[in-house]
């Protein structure tokens, strides 16, 4: 059967709904989500989709029952074919996509289908059944997949709606009319064919025994590359290959029953007529209407915008509108026709640290005169984006820009799950890790994927910027290894690219589009991509590159719209490097102006460390504490990266004596670097334009670079950087031992007390003075030089900064360890301390139970890198929103700390805190 297209079939016609519950939709516009299938490969499957997506099929084959989305592997493991590959080393009990690899290390033995060394060669089928009601009929009835991997061919009631050369690629949302096949008051049947990988791609050798070999990103080829996937997913340098390449239905699939004249595409653009005040703004809406019936249709559009997060009055706006018959109409309106599209003193989208991520809510339905036909809502911020290049001694800086103020960019790289098993809870809770930490960016690296929208839907309730590469690496597309003829189809590159602007552009999080990772796709792509940002989305702006090392071809246009240079540079150092060497390289310049790549290896915390390794014996023939274990989850990361920063923490702290000592000390570690990277770029902050880092999260139970684990377990890198990147902050710069106060905000202070105080190992204060300081709006004030104090110092040393507001409130507190010859090897002396807990307020919501905690050192000793932690049975409860943790008081000095953590994990138990300190035994103390 014919099928009637409005748009080419492979391209999404929806921008992303906000619609989850079918009870709570209008009459005219449901959506369910399908979610129940049945998996079997092709290989056992003897019947084609005609007969498979009959509802009446029956099989005596077993079919493995899944829940969608879910990749193939991930849904073998489930079903207990194969084992966790997160866990230890069982993804070397796995067979690989690719033959050769198989070969290598002997993995077809595991192939589950028989006669099949390689199961994942062939396609899989998922199918299910679902209920339509007798009252849809006449109805327009659409599949909405919003992404599979790598080829789909789909089939309603034996009726065949696409196959694989229309659904192809990784990254493109398909919007299917199946209104001809849909069975109004009968049970319905679907099957999906899926393809793997058009070329698996070969991986790299596993990071097993060796330790110092360059692992080969992308595999040694990269021919990875030649696909529109998930570039990473035959392995990087932080995850093994995944056996499968993540073939699947990896994002939902829905079904969405409306009138026949349909809304697609709309697009919400806000603007400020006078630029850098916000006081009014202006909204402006474009939108295609589809009309699948025969004849014209006029009708009515009604549009309703709301407060989504605040208190507000909602307002309307009608229109007639008239689209023809089969055929898609494009409409524009704006404040030039509507006054309601002028907003007096709105509720600005502000970025985290800078206000509040306020948020509408526009509402759209099209009534034909007898009913309402749609009705769909997207949620969208008012703000704007920019940004501008400054040359500085020949080097080129980006500046970005939110509602025409500068933000300096703090954040770091976001990765996908390997097995990209995550859902809107986990994206929840990540950007909510992401938000706590002070931080206002998240970069969506361009080996990963495109989010799916429950991810950008947080970022936008966080208040996150999102800079989202396109899917192009130098590893894959020829800068360092691969082609730039991959990918081999760049009609389906384009494809996925459209797609995905379309799907994302009215997200207020989005701050900038990137044409790749360190590298650039040929022309025909590049050129494909600057000039869809530019006319799809046309708000914010498009750079070449993740990397200004990358040179654009001559005669190749630059960045959209300035036409200049990326003014962003990757590179690292990604190994550990001695705090004060950041502040070389920031008061240097140079790539340093916008670093958009460093970090160390950062070691997770040691209740982490079981889950990760099941086997926590060292191995005497290899560097302490690495086995082979260790060495496949990330430790035996090439480049000197990993044995650098061990070698490191031994060298200042002493060799460990156990693994508990171990990961202790890798946390001072830890801490130093991470707030190292982050206050050098801040005392620079009107010269720098960002720092972010090499990465944020883990893509499964990895060693290294992290702040907060794949068990949502932040180390002390993060809370030294939510420290260093909160908005008025007190640090010690350490290229001239200058106390300065950091104002990241637009808003200038007075009357700031800055209190310092220096203590010896013994904590006999040897240092203290006190100081009114001012400091400008986005400005640094420089305070008190601890030159000479620390000159004289011999020994270990404490330099404690607090920071206070004009009212006697401590906005910012910091501590920092010293010895002139960077042996800290004394601090396992320390004299013990103590510490004391009281409750100032509990708070308990359907959604999350927060503590205020008092926290009191009732001794003449410091308290040293204090960790509290909430507990249920003994075991910390992850994650765990802090407002500090790892810090450290002087004698006698008291601090609040505030915590959240979400309701469902500490349902029906009897929470406890545990508090420990370098110096402190763990204490445990009730708070239910």
């Amino acid at each position: 059967m014919k099928k009637k297209p409005s748009i080419p079939l492979f391209l999404s016609i929806f921008c992303y709904l906000i619609i989850t519950n079918a009870n709570a939709q209008s009459p005219a516009a449901r959506q369910i989500r399908l979610s129940d299938f049945d998996m079997q490969s092709s290989a056992v499957v003897a019947e084609d989709g005609k007969e498979l997506s009959d509802p009446d099929y029956h099989s005596n084959l077993y079919w493995f029952p899944v829940k969608v989305p879910s990749t193939v592997l991930t849904g073998l493991v489930k079903n207990k074919v194969y084992p966790d590959p997160y866990t230890g080393m069982n993804n070397m009990l796995i067979p690989d996509a690719s033959d050769s690899f198989n070969h290598e290390y002997n993995l077809a033995q595991y192939s589950f289908l028989p006669h099949e060394p390689n199961p994942w060669k062939k396609p899989y089928w998922y199918r299910t059944t679902f209920e339509v009601p007798s009252g849809d009929q006449g109805k327009h009835f659409q599949l909405i997949f919003k992404g599979i991997n790598y080829r789909a061919e789909v089939w309603v009631n034996g009726i065949r709606i696409a196959d694989s050369s229309q659904m192809v690629g990784m990254f493109a949302q398909y919007s299917l009319d199946v209104s001809t096949a849909i069975l109004p008051g009968k049970t319905n049947g679907l099957a999906v064919k899926i393809y793997p990988l058009d070329y698996p791609g070969l991986p790299a050798t596993p990071q097993l025994k060796t330790l110092g070999d360059f692992f080969a990103n992308g595999g040694p080829t990269g021919d990875i590359g030649k696909n529109v996937t998930m570039l990473c997913s035959v392995g990087w340098d932080w995850m093994p290959a995944v056996r499968d390449r993540n073939m699947g239905i990896w994002q939902p699939i829905y079904l969405r029953t409306s009138g026949n004249v349909v809304i697609e595409n709309p697009q919400i653009k806000t603007v400020f007529p006078g630029g850098y005040d916000t006081t009014v703004a202006q909204i402006s809406l474009n939108l295609s209407l589809n009309n699948f019936t025969p004849v014209t249709q006029t009708g009515t559009l009604k549009i309703t915008i709301s407060p989504e997060n605040f208190e507000g009055k909602p307002f309307t706006v009608h229109q007639r509108l008239t689209v023809k018959g089969n055929s898609s109409g494009v409409f524009s309106l704006s404040s030039r026709n509507f006054t309601q599209f002028t907003i007096n003193n709105p509720h600005v989208w502000w970025p985290n640290g800078h206000g509040y991520a306020n948020l509408y809510r526009m509402r759209l339905q099209f009534d034909d005169g007898k009913k309402i036909t749609d009705d769909t809502s997207v949620v969208f911020g008012i703000r704007t984006v920019s940004s501008k290049v400054e040359m500085v001694n020949g080097w080129a800086r980006r500046d970005f820009y939110v509602n025409g103020r500068r933000v300096h960019l703090t954040g770091g790289a976001w990765v996908p799950d390997m097995m990209l098993n995550r859902d809107s809870t986990r994206y929840d809770y990540e950007l909510h890790l992401c938000k706590n930490s002070n931080i206002n960016l998240v970069r969506i690296w361009g080996g990963g994927v495109a989010p799916p929208d429950m991810f950008f839907d947080a970022a936008d309730r966080y208040g996150l910027l999102i800079w989202q590469d396109f899917w192009i690496t130098g590893d894959t597309q020829g800068e360092f290894k691969g082609s730039p003829d991959w990918p081999l189809q760049g009609n389906v590159f384009i494809n996925n690219m459209v797609s995905t602007i379309y799907r994302i552009r009215n997200h207020p999080s989005l701050l900038v589009w990137t044409g790749g990772n360190e590298g650039h796709a040929r022309k025909e792509l590049y050129d494909a991509m600057r000039e869809n940002v530019a006319a799809l989305d046309g708000t914010r702006p498009f750079i070449p590159s993740s990397s200004g090392f990358a040179k654009l071809p001559g005669g190749w246009k630059g960045s959209w719209p300035d036409d200049g240079p990326s003014g962003v540079y990757s590179g690292g150092p990604y190994s550990w490097q001695d705090a004060a060497h950041y502040y070389e390289l920031v008061n240097r310049g140079r790539d340093w102006l916008f670093k958009d790549e460093t970090g160390i290896p950062s070691q997770p915390p040691y209740e982490t460390l079981p889950r990760i390794i099941n086997n926590l014996v060292p191995d005497s023939s290899l560097p302490f504490p690495l086995n082979n274990t260790w060495g496949y989850h990330d430790a035996c990361v090439g480049n000197g990266h990993y044995d650098t920063y061990y070698d490191a923490m031994a060298a200042r702290y002493g060799a460990p004596v156990s693994i508990k000592d171990f990961s202790d000390k890798m946390q001072l570690v830890n801490a130093n670097g991470y707030r190292g990277i982050f206050e050098a770029a801040g005392h620079k902050l009107n010269e720098t334009g960002g720092v972010m880092l090499w990465k944020l999260n883990a893509a499964f139970p990895s060693v290294i670079w992290q702040v907060y684990d794949w068990y949502l377990n932040p180390n002390a890198g993060y809370y030294f950087m939510q420290r260093a990147c909160e908005p008025v902050h007190i640090q010690l710069n350490l290229d001239d031992s200058t106390v300065a106060i950091v104002n990241r905000s637009y808003k200038s202070e007075s009357n700031l007390s800055a209190e310092i105080k220096v203590f010896d190992l013994q904590s006999k204060l040897i240092f203290s003075q006190e100081k009114l300081i001012n400091v400008k709006a986005s400005d640094i004030s420089p305070s008190i030089s601890l030159s000479e104090v620390l000159s004289k110092e011999e020994g270990i040393s404490f330099v404690v900064l607090v920071l206070k507001n004009a009212a006697g409130k401590v906005i910012s507190h910091n501590t920092y360890w010293f010895s002139p010859d960077h042996d800290f090897k004394n601090l396992k002396n320390l004299s013990a301390s103590n510490m004391s807990m009281k409750i100032i307020k509990k708070e308990k919501t359907k959604r999350t139970t927060s503590y205020v905690f008092e926290f009191a050192n009732n001794t003449q000793k410091i308290a040293f890198f204090i960790n509290p932690q909430i507990i249920v049975d003994g075991k910390e409860v992850l994650p765990s929103f802090w407002s500090d943790n790892y810090f450290s008081l002087s004698p006698n000095e008291a601090t609040t700390i505030r915590v959240s953590i979400p309701a469902e994990m500490i349902k029906g138990a009897n929470p406890q805190l545990a508090l420990s300190a370098w110096n402190i035994e763990k204490k445990i103390f009730d708070v239910n």
